[in-house]
């Protein structure tokens, strides 16, 4: 590594001749020669694809969320940094979709879709060089966390959808939180009683709070915490915002409500890493319905990533109005060309399967659809609502931008562009 530029003295720059030797090297050379000659592309199989059966009943109510994070730093030093998070809920009605122009929406007909039918929320994590009286950063940023998810301009409703997801508030039997270490000195908690906010370690004494099951912390160090923290941050929030609805219509028993809804997440149905905890309850959520026959409608959508660039491999050659969900034998090999593993792919991690679809020649995208209990079937009957969710599909194509869709499309623009007055939760969908 080179010696890094201060005020006084420049960088240590690279050796100009440093890569004579590299090119005098033989293996190089081979490698060099096998990049200049690709292989051919291998002929693809499409016998696994499946016709889409379209349902002539699409869904009518429309929820996406998104987010956005910006992260700043000072420009001396010592540095300091602090992220802006966001995450919107909005509302669509079908209706008012088909009224648009899909290539050019006019930016009034915008403006009143949008009007007093989206919600956000806000924060900011000091990450490095800030100092707050009386704490260091590793508990500020908790207590920070703590006092964000009970957002008072959305009368703390994410919050009380973690309560309602961490003790399966669907369930009629109380049960305690999912388990996690102690952010003080890292012995396990076996988890928060019933419906408790805050606890103490029963080692140390030190202040739980139930956030703290999520496993921020563990990203943290005493004086800094990385920027992915506030990515983690940001991708929680957006999936507490997508079950605030779903918790708010099963709640009320709005079973008529629910059956004409799909909620949108924009990316896959995935929490990683320590926070994959929640993927436990959400699972269990999404196999009740199932057992109860009330299904939930809920699909997310990746633009990025290696399943997109698979699809963009070999989505030309697929059959129109088609699609193919890929078992784990299948994304192990063709996408990731790893070697097998003790759990199939996604077991701990996704709340859904992905689904490729195809709809024409110019609309493919990748989807994630719940399964409830992870299952590695190939056929949609696994998929939680499949016909109807993409039976909905069409009528919300976008032509603005490869692979598109309205709802996520319009999200994307309350989180990261726009600051739409918040209207309080309860008026979002008590009006319904």
């Amino acid at each position: 590594m080179p010696y890094q530029g201060g005020k006084r003295l420049g960088m240590e720059k690279a050796s100009k001749l440093g890569h004579l030797e590299i090119i005098k090297s033989e293996l190089v050379n081979s490698l060099i020669d096998q990049f200049e000659k690709p292989e051919p592309q291998e002929e693809q199989d499409y016998t696994a694809w499946q016709r889409i059966e379209f349902d002539n009943q699409p869904l009518r109510l429309i929820f996406a969320v998104d987010g956005s994070k910006q992260t700043i730093r000072s420009e001396t030093k010592p540095y300091q940094e602090l992220s802006f998070i966001k995450t919107a809920l909005l509302r669509l009605d079908q209706n008012a979709v088909d009224g648009l122009d899909k290539r050019d929406p006019h930016p009034m007909a915008l403006r009143d879709i949008l009007r007093d039918a989206a919600l956000y929320h806000a924060t900011v994590l000091p990450l490095k060089g800030i100092r707050i009286e009386g704490q260091n950063n590793y508990d500020a940023i908790r207590r920070i966390i703590f006092e964000s998810f009970q957002d008072a301009s959305l009368n703390a409703e994410p919050y009380k959808t973690l309560k309602w997801l961490a003790f399966e508030g669907w369930n009629n039997s109380p049960t305690t939180s999912p388990g996690f270490q102690c952010p003080h000195c890292g012995s396990d908690v076996e988890g928060l009683p019933y419906l408790a906010d805050t606890y103490q370690c029963g080692s140390c004494n030190g202040e739980l709070y139930l956030t703290d099951m999520i496993g921020f912390h563990l990203e943290m160090d005493e004086d800094s915490a990385p920027d992915s923290l506030a990515t983690a941050y940001m991708l929680i929030h957006e999936t507490l915002m997508l079950f605030t609805g779903i918790r708010f219509f099963w709640e009320n028993k709005k079973w008529n409500t629910l059956a004409r809804t799909l909620f949108f997440k924009d990316g896959p149905l995935t929490l990683r890493g320590q926070y994959s905890k929640l993927v436990i309850p959400i699972r269990r959520f999404f196999e009740h319905c199932k057992q109860e026959n009330r299904p939930i409608y809920v699909v997310g959508q990746e633009k990025t990533g290696a399943f997109v660039d698979y699809l963009g491999y070999i989505g030309k050659e697929a059959p129109v109005n088609s699609f193919f969900a890929p078992n784990n034998e299948y994304i192990r090999t063709q996408i990731q060309h790893r070697p097998e593993r003790s759990e199939p792919y996604g077991k701990r991690v996704n709340w859904g399967n992905k689904v490729f679809v195809k709809l024409n020649n110019f609309q493919t995208m990748v989807l994630s659809i719940p399964t409830g209990e992870y299952t590695d079937s190939e056929g949609p009957e696994s998929l939680i609502g499949f016909t109807k969710i993409i039976s909905t599909l069409p009528g919300l194509v976008s032509f603005r931008h490869e692979g598109a869709l309205v709802p996520i499309e319009l999200a994307n623009g309350v989180a990261s562009l726009s600051s739409y007055p918040s209207a309080t939760v309860l008026k979002i969908f008590a009006d319904i």
